[in-house]
């Protein structure tokens, strides 16, 4: 029998082998597929609702956005610390940063750097900050509503405060309601939803998706108006931080939007505070545009007085006002409207407030009707806005300039900070920038009110300013007062003092050039100690017979005495040797006549007593006699011609020296170079017209000199061209005819390009040849460099000397080389001079500058004297000891004085033997007057010198055989520089500008006698170990 095979049905079979699926039918696979898709969209869509609602919840709360973006925002920090920062980042091209110096910080600090500042502490940026930065975001931080320029005074006390914008809103609370709401429904009428209490202000999401929508719409070509999304936030960066205030790109726009809403977070994650601030700083520094005269206008209060001569101040008393009579709702309506005009019209403010303005008042008038109509203002407030008119400022009859409140002091530390940062006042007052002066405020002060006093007669007369040599009742008004002060401190010389009676923005010690009479004896003395010194130097360690076969020239009478004397006197000590040497004498005597400047010229003393006289050049000094200081300067020129340092004594020798003309190209070439480059250093800083004026400047013009002159520089010119400028440059010249056509008409043809060669052209016009061919050169060729020059002059270096050696006319030949000479002479003194702080580009080759035709300027005798009281040692004048740029932001900078060290620029001999001479001037000689005023409590006077000088510049007509024509005064100086104690020094100018002068023969005993009423206000401050009242100064060490 067969098997029963039995299966268990309820068991799962696992097959053992592959067995084959049925086929799927087509309709079967297309149902799942689309079943597929259902359930993708159908998640696809859960998950953008979710994100939707996310995003609206996000929208009304901004709950995720304000705890990310403040906790980053915390993150973006910054430090002040010690030194120069090497993590900062300045700001760009933006309206606010560069008016407030921000973006021109990566200028102003190399400019402080090379003028002696060292930056003492810095802000340091987080890594995250400079990140942010380097992305191109603004920087986070609590923006300054007000700033500008702060000065103070070496005591911390205030000199001067400019704040922008003068008036504000100083809180959000200051702000009247009206304004507020005004505002918020032109722009942004969600901003201050107390609802929402994390809104990130950069955004509003209704204008912002009304914007998009614009956008698209404008790219397909849709009709429509464009909208704008901006909200007050991302404005504030715009017009701050943007590149001149626009915003051209929509990159640039999410910048606006990304910086906003970082700042908004920068406290937290609730903005209230933030929004609010928002309002404040927008109506404080809305950009209104520019008005000529004044220049921009910014915030709701400038504009109101820019534009309308509104008061602020009237215009918020009269919006909080709840009077309803009819005046006072008049006055309210008009304050609306100004101030709704304003809001307005920052959309296109150029247009709007001076083409536009029938545009603005339709638009204003809509705007209230909008305002009624929902409920921001009542009706009546409504209909007296509407019935009010906007009356715009006359500029012609209401300037906008308001006067700042200055003085001397303040225009003197202003002009400095300005040269310092090369900005003019009106940018620096804007500046966020804190300096400290080293004035003395009170003392400022005081001695101005003293200056500005002596114009009245009674108080004048009281001071001792009446009699002969001084003033007279009725001329008191007319005479202007110049005086200067410095304290010598152990790192420069600090400014305590500078003003005069005037109050103008001129400053006649600093900015003027004048001749100062017998000051500059003072310059003359110095050099010829310091020449003393050198010899000394060069011989003193010789013995006897070696110093007696010293060959010296005849002419150089200083070297002869120095050698004379040395091998008179065992004892070799300098300061022995200094004593002799101002014991020398020299004769008063005016007969004689001296070939100087080119021609022959002869100088009277002040004094016709003195004219018999041969004095000691101390007593000289003492009592201020000219001609032992004209034969005194005759030698210190002869020293530099035949025995100083590159002299031209080998000139005169042998023309015969087969050796000659090899050396005199060598000579010509080496000399040649080397005056050039003296003339190079002369022009090389600036313009061609100014380059003119300084060679011009140079010259004494007379017809013929500035006819070689022109037709060398100028040879292509016209006669008409040729008469302008000879005339123009004679204009009050001392003639002896008169410059009519037919003589110009000769002068232009006797004078023609060709008929004399380069030094022919220099002698005629008594200039230094090459400095002649370097102008004519520089006015071709403008931007020339130092080598250019030199290669350009190879054939005029050699031509200027070669003319010494020829064998004919040696009469002639002579003149030539003294006059040469003396220039080169006058070249290598002004070196000298300009090494003790002279403050020109050169002197006028004549022995009368020893007497001070060359000019001068009081604070650079100043300057002398102080080097004089510290030894020899020259130390950096100072006049601004620290500056604070941007305190409290991410830019704070702090700079410091960092001084040269004192240079030392004669022996401490030579200066102690100045001192010396100078106090003879105050004990027994023109200053004596003042002797014995400055005194120590104790009752002991305190150590003082100086010099006088008096200047009486006129233009005088010469006449045939030198007789004077007619005489014209040009303007009257007398001067007392001085040094009191050890610490103090400075300088006290009298001054008459203009043809008034004719009327005054006050001497420098004027100034002395001023100084002398001073005393009172200068003496508590003089007293040894004051410092006068001043603060430490933090210096950089090194």
């Amino acid at each position: 029998m067969g098997a029963l095979w039995q299966t268990d049905t309820s068991k799962t079979v696992v097959p053992t082998e592959r067995v084959d699926e049925a086929p799927i039918s087509e309709k079967t696979r297309r149902s799942r597929t689309k079943h597929g898709w259902k359930a993708f969209w159908l998640l696809v869509l859960i998950i953008l609702i979710a994100l939707g609602l996310a995003a609206v919840r996000e929208m009304r709360t901004s709950k995720f956005q304000s705890r990310e973006a403040s906790k980053y925002a915390a993150t973006l920090s910054y430090e002040l610390k010690p030194g120069p920062s090497d993590a900062i980042r300045y700001p760009g091209a933006g309206p606010f940063d560069l008016r407030l110096g921000y973006s021109a910080l990566g200028e102003f600090l190399p400019r402080l750097i090379k003028r002696d500042y060292v930056v003492a502490a810095q802000t340091r940026f987080s890594q995250p900050l400079m990140d942010y930065t380097d992305k191109g975001f603004f920087v986070p931080y609590a923006e300054k509503i007000q700033a500008g320029l702060s000065i103070t005074d070496c005591r911390a006390a205030p000199l001067y405060q400019y704040k922008y914008p003068q008036q504000l809103y100083s809180s959000f609370d200051a702000i009247p309601p009206v304004v507020v709401s005004s505002l918020l429904f032109i722009e942004n009428r969600f901003l201050l939803d107390p609802r929402q209490p994390r809104a990130n202000p950069a955004v509003d999401w209704p204008r912002f998706g009304m914007a998009a929508w614009s956008q698209v719409a404008k790219l397909l070509h849709m009709p429509g108006q464009s909208a704008g999304g901006s909200t007050l936030a991302t404005q504030l960066e715009k017009y701050r931080h943007s590149p001149d205030g626009l915003t051209v790109s929509g990159g640039e726009k999410i910048r606006q939007m990304i910086s906003a809403s970082v700042r908004a977070y920068q406290a937290g994650p609730e903005t209230l505070v933030a929004r609010q601030n928002v309002v404040r700083d927008y109506l404080n520094s809305v950009p209104l545009s520019a008005v000529p005269g004044h220049g921009e206008v910014h915030g709701m209060a400038e504009g109101l007085r820019v534009w309308y001569g509104a008061d602020f101040n009237k215009a918020n008393e009269r919006l909080l006002s709840t009077d309803t009579d009819p005046k006072a709702m008049a006055e309210k309506g008009l304050a609306l409207r100004e101030m709704l005009s304003l809001m307005i019209a920052q959309r296109r403010p150029s247009h709007y407030l001076t083409k536009g303005r029938d545009e603005l008042a339709e638009l204003t008038d809509s705007h209230i009707r909008l305002l009624a109509q929902n409920f921001v203002i009542d009706a009546p407030f409504a209909a007296a806005a509407l019935a009010s008119k906007v009356v715009y400022r006359d500029w012609q009859t209401q300037p906008t300039i308001q006067p700042i409140e200055t003085n001397k002091g303040i225009s003197v530390a202003r002009s400095r900070l300005g040269g310092l940062l090369n900005r003019p006042l009106y940018d620096l007052d804007r500046l966020d920038l804190s300096a400290t002066s080293t004035l003395q405020g009170d003392l400022q002060t005081q001695v101005t009110e003293y200056l500005k006093h002596l114009a009245d007669p009674a108080f004048a007369t009281q001071i001792g300013l009446m009699g002969e040599r001084l003033l007279t009742p009725t001329s008191t008004t007319q005479v202007r007062y110049s005086f200067t002060l410095f304290e010598l401190t152990p790192d420069g010389s600090r400014v305590r003092v500078q003003t005069d009676s005037t109050d103008q923005p001129f400053d006649i010690n600093e900015g003027s050039k004048l001749e100062l009479g017998s000051t500059a004896k003072m310059r003359v003395l110095t050099t010829y100690l310091q020449i003393i010194a050198e010899l000394h130097e060069k011989y003193a360690e010789m013995t006897v017979p070696e110093l007696k076969k010293v060959d010296i020239p005849d002419q150089d009478r200083l070297s002869q005495w120095a050698v004379e004397y040395l091998i008179q006197n065992k004892d070799r000590n300098l300061a022995a040797m200094l004593g002799a040497a101002l014991d020398r004498k020299y004769s008063a005597s005016p007969g004689e006549a001296f070939f100087t400047g080119g021609g022959l010229h002869t100088f009277v003393n002040f004094r016709k007593e003195d004219n018999g006289r041969i004095p000691t050049l101390r007593d000289a000094l003492r009592e201020s006699i000219n001609l032992p200081f004209i034969r005194l300067m005759r030698d210190l020129v002869r020293y530099t011609t035949y025995s100083g340092p590159n002299n031209s004594a080998a000139l005169l020798g042998d023309d015969r020296d087969p050796r000659r003309q090899e050396y005199l190209a060598e000579f010509a070439d080496r000399e040649g170079t080397s005056f050039l480059l003296k003339f190079w250093k002369r022009y090389k800083n600036k313009d061609t017209q100014a380059r003119l004026e300084t060679f011009l400047d140079s010259m004494r013009p007379t017809p013929i000199r500035m006819a070689a002159v022109h037709r060398y520089l100028l040879p292509q010119a016209s006669q008409e061209s040729f008469n302008t400028f000879v005339r123009s440059h004679l204009a009050g010249a001392k003639l002896t005819e008169k410059l009519t056509d037919d003589r110009l008409q000769r002068l232009y043809e006797n004078y023609s390009p060709g008929l004399y060669d380069l030094p022919d052209q220099g002698f005629i016009a008594k200039v230094h040849p090459l400095d002649l061919w370097l102008i004519g050169y520089l006015l071709n060729h403008p931007d020339a460099k130092w080598s250019d020059i030199v290669k350009a002059s190879q054939f005029e270096r050699q031509e200027v000397y070669s003319w010494l050696f020829k064998s004919k006319h040696k009469g002639a030949r002579d003149g030539r080389i003294r006059t040469m000479l003396e220039i080169e002479a006058f070249l290598d003194i002004h070196a000298r001079w300009q090494k003790v702080g002279y403050p020109f580009d050169h002197l006028v080759p004549s022995l009368a500058t020893a007497i001070g035709s060359s000019g001068d300027r009081p604070a650079a005798l100043a300057e002398l004297i102080g080097t004089i009281l510290n030894d020899g040692v020259r130390m950096p004048t100072l006049r601004i000891d620290s500056l604070h740029f941007a305190a409290n932001t991410p830019y704070e900078t702090k700079l410091i004085n960092d001084p040269d060290v004192g240079k030392r620029v004669m022996p401490s001999e030579v200066a102690a033997a100045m001192r010396e001479a100078l106090s003879h001037v105050v004990d027994a000689g023109t200053a004596k007057r003042v002797s014995g005023t400055f005194i120590t409590p104790d009752g002991k006077p305190l150590a003082m010198g100086g010099k006088t000088g008096t200047g009486d510049n006129r233009i005088e007509a010469i006449g045939a055989g030198g007789r004077i024509l007619s005489s014209k005064s040009i303007n009257r100086t007398a001067t007392f520089v001085f040094y009191i104690g050890d610490s103090h020094f400075g300088t006290l100018t009298a001054f008459v500008p203009g043809s008034t002068a004719e009327a005054f023969k006050f001497t420098s005993a004027l100034p002395v006698q001023v100084l002398k009423g001073m005393a009172p206000i200068l003496t508590p401050y003089l007293q040894p170990g004051t410092h006068t009242q001043c603060l430490p100064v933090e210096v950089a060490r090194r």
